[in-house]
């Protein structure tokens, strides 16, 4: 059963994916996402990476109206999305897999590492608008070498979707969270 604390961090994916903000989750909401993250430079210059990027997010929406649309309606509610959090855990390599294409999209000068500015653009692709930070990447640069390296991206991404410690650093891998009580 998921935590509070993993409540509202999903909560916090599921409205950025909510594009129409009607409170379900859609197929022509991560369609929405598939766009928005179509625009990053290196996605949108590149047919393979938009292919890639196409695939992880869409694969998202399928994997999930299998497995958590319990109704088969085609509209994934936050319940509906909390009972596939538990099942997370035995997902980590998937998870783990899909942090390549997104590094891969948000690199976008190709020098095998995030900056902050990158990952600011990642922050606000994510959540369809800008988005005031604080000290996140701070939290995730965990070295303090002002970069992401692809395996420390790895780590925070799959932090990001499995983790219910609160005190690990991926869990504002796609920014700050409101706290929980």
């Amino acid at each position: 059963m998921a935590s509070g604390f993993q409540w509202a961090k999903i909560q916090a994916m599921f409205d950025a994916f909510d594009a129409d903000g009607n409170g379900y989750l859609e197929q022509r909401d991560f369609e929405a996402l598939t766009a928005r993250w179509g625009r990053l430079p290196r996605v949108a210059e590149g047919p393979e990476l938009t292919a890639r990027v196409e695939a992880v997010i869409m694969g998202w929406w399928r994997l999930l109206s299998e497995a958590a649309d319990a109704d088969k309606d085609g509209r994934i509610d936050m319940a509906e999305l909390m009972a596939m959090v538990d099942r997370l855990p035995s997902m980590r390599e998937d998870v783990a897999a899909t942090a390549e294409t997104i590094f891969d999209a948000v690199d976008e000068n190709g020098d095998g590492r995030i900056s902050r500015a990158e990952h600011q653009r990642l922050i606000d692709t994510w959540h369809g608008r800008s988005m005031t930070t604080a000290d996140v990447f701070d939290r995730l640069d965990e070295d303090g070498d002002g970069y992401l390296s692809r395996p420390e991206f790895a780590v925070l991404w799959t932090q990001f979707w499995i983790s219910d410690d609160p005190q690990e650093p991926g869990n504002v891998m796609c920014g700050p969270l409101a706290p929980t009580a």
